[in-house]
């Protein structure tokens, strides 16, 4: 995708380089290993689950199984989306697929409250009919599922720092570890003193826990579907560090948005009353954009007539 969406820039000699950074995030190998992996095991757990529960009986089992199936289901989508953010522009998209990983956090968050929420019924409709459950069939099943859903949040654990669509896997899975560890302490409380009451109650407090948790992710994730300004970069020190550069007067219609979930876009009009300062200048621009601000895809628009102005000048205007 190099050197053919860079001809606009003017500087397509030098850009090839950078783009290996925002390249180093979408390539699939290690990536889509890690995720077969998590889904197998997942998938492998979700089985046995509904088997054991068949056997013993318990609700609660079949009940965490199908909630794990949802896990898969999320596993399915963020790997889906890395795969297809990772495919090259074509004719008519021209970005690629890039914000298929946006689309896919968005999904991901909406389902982990979808989740959370059959979770929540469920757990009410227990206060008042509490099932009698199998203490040892919980705690041995649960304890499988912390060891699984713990190994597969491992593997994400590394990139859901710097992106949300593996964010959203790794909090799936982690929430699910802690549900798993709530059922083990529900179990061994049904074990030593047979109170029914203790499943529903950690039930609801892991729920509230897990929500807590994911609202960062859903607000987040629909800021980037919004096109705001992604974390982490501040759009005041960006403007400031265009104004700096040497020849400009003025920037406006300023805009910077995500256009997947690793990958940031700029767009600009420079007002350079001196002329058009060479590819060099925008080159160099570029170059410090990526590696100052995480913004690698830069296209400046330069004008020359300060006083005429712009159309675009205000920034009510988009």
């Amino acid at each position: 995708m190099g050197a053919g969406h860079d001809h606009h820039h003017g500087h397509s000699h030098g850009h090839g380089h950078s783009h290996g950074h925002g390249h180093s995030h979408g390539h699939g190998s290690p990536r889509g290993a890690g995720f077969a992996v998590a889904v197998a095991l997942n998938l492998a757990f979700v089985v046995a689950e509904v088997a054991a529960g068949l056997v013993s009986g318990s609700m609660a089992l079949i009940a965490d199984a199908g909630h794990n199936l949802s896990d898969v289901l999320s596993l399915l989508l963020a790997w889906g989306a890395s795969v297809l953010a990772a495919k090259p522009p074509s004719e008519r998209f021209t970005y690629g697929l890039k914000s298929s990983s946006i689309l896919a956090a968005i999904a991901n968050a909406a389902l982990l409250w979808v989740a959370l929420g059959a979770i929540l019924v469920e757990t009410i409709r227990r206060f008042s009919d509490p099932a009698p459950t199998e203490g040892m069939t919980m705690v041995v099943v649960a304890a499988i599922g912390i060891a699984i859903n713990g190994l597969s949040a491992l593997i994400f654990a590394k990139g859901s720092k710097t992106d949300i669509n593996l964010r959203a896997a790794f909090q799936h899975l982690l929430a699910d570890a802690a549900v798993s560890a709530g059922v083990v302490v529900a179990g061994i409380g049904v074990i030593l003193w047979g109170a029914a009451w203790i499943d529903p109650v950690t039930s609801l407090i892991i729920t509230l826990v897990i929500g807590w948790g994911s609202w960062g992710l859903l607000r987040e994730s629909l800021r980037m579907g919004l096109l705001a300004v992604p974390e982490g970069i501040d759009q005041a020190k960006v403007r400031t560090f265009l104004e700096s550069q040497p020849g400009v007067t003025a920037v406006h219609d300023l805009h910077i948005w995500p256009m997947s979930t690793t990958e940031n876009a700029i767009t600009a009009h420079l007002v350079m009353p001196g002329g058009y300062p060479g590819d060099r200048f925008l080159h160099d621009l570029a170059h410090r954009l990526e590696h100052e601000f995480r913004i690698c895809h830069p296209t400046f628009q330069v004008e020359t007539l300060s006083d005429e102005g712009c159309a675009l000048v205000s920034e009510g205007v988009v």
